[in-house]
């Protein structure tokens, strides 16, 4: 059993030990007590009076809600037993048994985290790295890689283990995908830094919550890191992957960056494309007529200059939430189109910087960086999973799926309250009528204080038409403007970008799907596709909160393991049957169903122009990652099951 918390990042002599002070007297306190109880053993650490209390509010309950007295106890013994650790002591609980991780991660959330929980906390510390993919080298495979954004890297890393060679195209001139596109002013993260980061290649990240420029220099180090830049080609874009009958390969053909058209080959195809990659533009009369200049937030000049500009934003989801603050003192008017009411919760940590001494304890310390991550992984991911199932009996379904639903309406409608108590004319214009995280729940950038401004107005309508520089609301209402911001979000049931899927016997992906009704087993494999897997695919994004990124690393883990059934059996080509495929997109719908996101009179962009769920996944994280741990292979068709099949129907 690997125990990668038994060795020390840094030498003992060369340990900085006044920085490494300010970071223990500013740690997370029920972090630091799951330190503590594994270095020590000492069961006294996760009961009374060290145990945490629940926090009142959203923010990270760095105190544990204890008395000073007892919180200055837990900092001094922790760095104590640190300074045993780092001069050589082991730790004295190297590897809880899982069930004993959920039950320490309970104490440290003061809530009850459930016993199977505990696998994938195991892996998240990466307590089980010895069952890693193997390396199929000399079977000679190649693969062809769509996209460089985060799917990308992370295909680009895994085909790296399995040692199989691969040409990644990308259509932009570098890697960082959505955070390549995505400049406009504001952009960042909704989802904590700690759980946004590889779990290849931890982060020395200098804020809670990291914005855009952070984060796609974190995602280019990473492909330096690991070499993707080698096997990768930018400026060209795909425009077929077609499936060679003959050859039994992938035949991709694309443009290049001198406009030359080109066809490559590989076994595998990986589309790792995404959902947040086509921009969405509003058909609104008038627009392609206005006379001023319009900027998509994914297509953002880096020449804009708004300074004194009568701007209007169009949309107020969470682009719309980040850019709106960031631009309101710069421009001489601010007028906000906020056709639909959105959910926002308090955002404590927006724009906070990590002390430095405690990104220092978690260099030192990685197994306090591991717990603070697990805390966080919970927070923002599983932890609001089990209230937002659809309670039939519940009598008003109007405002809430369930009492505990209807819970957090009451402190989200408090807050939206306290923001506002001195423009309460606003109120009615911001707050929604429909369940919390109905919607993708969005967190708080400054936007109630931003739409308080003297410069900023709300026109709670859609932008109906554009006649030179006047914008006309629904109602009549005018405004004129310079500048137009879509912050419209994007199409986020085209799965496939804008090229086309050709598979056995000329079958089109897209009619398969029909116009926006994408699906998949496990958002990976599609029968009728040998050889080909899709990341981020259809209901694999989470909408109950947290990062994609584990999601994606788990779709690469199953599509490695499928190769590698594949590979083991001598099989040229491997799919899932149609059976499979069919049940699980029938479990995946009856999920749904019991969900607060079907919830009758709701719209969100999880939903296609049939209502049905496309966008994200109704399973726990815990759920999926148990899902791609290893292939069933009865699940799975091999070349020689279709050669067989022929076989028979042509005796027959």
């Amino acid at each position: 059993m690997s125990q990668p918390f038994s060795e020390r990042p840094v030498r003992a002599e060369e340990i900085d030990r006044d920085l490494l002070k300010q970071g223990i007297a500013k740690a997370n306190i029920p972090a630091l007590l799951m330190v503590l109880y594994q270095m020590t053993g000492e069961q006294r650490w996760l009961e009374e009076p060290y145990a945490p209390k629940r926090s009142p509010g959203l923010d990270d309950n760095d105190s544990g809600q204890l008395p000073e007295k007892v919180q200055g106890e837990i900092r001094a013994s922790a760095a104590e037993a640190i300074d045993r650790w780092l001069g050589g002591a082991p730790l004295a609980v190297p590897r809880p048994g899982n069930a004993e991780l959920a039950q320490m991660l309970s104490v440290a959330m003061t809530e009850e985290v459930p016993e199977e929980y505990g696998d994938i906390i195991a892996a998240g510390m990466d307590y089980d790295k010895a069952s890693g993919l193997d390396s199929i080298e000399s079977a000679g495979k190649t693969a062809i890689v769509i996209g460089g954004g985060v799917s990308g890297i992370c295909a680009g890393i895994e085909l790296n283990n399995l040692g199989i060679p691969y040409t990644l195209f990308e259509k932009n001139e570098d890697f960082g995908g959505t955070w390549f596109e995505n400049r406009y002013p504001g952009c960042g993260v909704d989802t904590p830094s700690l759980t946004y980061t590889f779990s290849c290649r931890p982060n020395d990240w200098s804020m809670y919550f990291p914005l855009r420029d952070e984060i796609e220099n974190y995602l280019l180090d990473t492909a330096r890191e690991f070499g993707l830049y080698e096997s990768a080609r930018f400026n060209t874009h795909v425009e077929e992957a077609r499936w060679n009958d003959t050859s039994e390969r992938w035949d991709v053909t694309v443009t290049a960056p001198d406009g030359k058209r080109e066809t490559h080959s590989a076994d595998y195809l990986f589309s790792a494309v995404g959902i947040l990659n086509i921009p969405k533009y509003p058909n609104i009369e008038g627009l392609d007529r206005f006379a001023g200049e319009i900027y998509h937030t994914s297509r953002w000049p880096s020449d804009v200059d708004l300074a004194g500009k009568r701007v209007a934003v169009i949309g107020n989801g969470a682009s719309g939430m980040q850019v709106a603050p960031a631009i309101a003192d710069e421009v001489e008017s601010l007028t906000l189109f906020a056709r639909s009411k959105q959910w926002a919760a308090p955002f404590p940590q927006f724009r906070k910087t990590i002390p430095d001494g405690v990104r220092y304890l978690m260099q030192v310390v990685p197994l306090y960086r591991a717990w603070l991550e697990q805390r966080l992984s919970w927070t923002f991911n599983d932890r609001v999973h089990g209230t937002l199932f659809r309670d039939p009996q519940w009598k008003h379904p109007e405002r809430a799926v369930n009492k505990i639903n209807d819970g957090h309406r009451r402190a989200f409608t408090r807050y939206v309250h306290e923001e506002l108590e001195d423009r309460p004319d606003l109120i009615e214009h911001v707050l929604p009528d429909y369940p919390p995280f109905a919607k993708r729940m969005l967190l708080d950038n400054g936007w109630y204080r931003t739409i308080k401004k003297p410069n900023v107005k709300l026109i709670p309508e859609h932008l109906a038409r554009v006649e030179g520089s006047t914008l006309y609301s629904s109602s009549g209402e005018t405004v004129e403007a310079d500048v137009i911001i879509l912050a419209t979000g994007f199409q986020t049931t085209n799965v496939l970008g804008s090229y086309d899927i050709i598979g056995l016997g000329g079958e089109v992906l897209r009619e398969k799907w029909g116009e926006d009704d994408a699906a998949a087993y496990l958002g990976t494999l599609v029968p009728g596709f040998p050889n080909f897997f899709i990341l981020l695919g259809p209901n694999v994004g989470s909408g109950h909160g947290g990062s994609m990124i584990r999601n994606i690393e788990n779709q690469m883990h199953f599509a490695g393991e499928v190769i590698l059934s594949a590979s083991n059996r001598g099989a040229q080509t491997v799919e899932v049957r149609d059976k499979v495929y069919e049940d699980y997109l029938r479990k995946i719908d009856e999920a749904h169903d019991k969900l607060v996101w079907t919830h009758p009179g709701t719209e969100n962009w999880y939903r296609n122009s049939k209502g049905r769920v496309v966008a994200i996944t109704p399973w726990r994280n815990d759920a999926f990652w148990r899902m791609t741990r290893k292939p069933d292979v009865n699940d799975l068709k091999f070349e020689q099951d279709r050669e067989e099949i022929v076989k028979k129907a042509q005796s027959s």
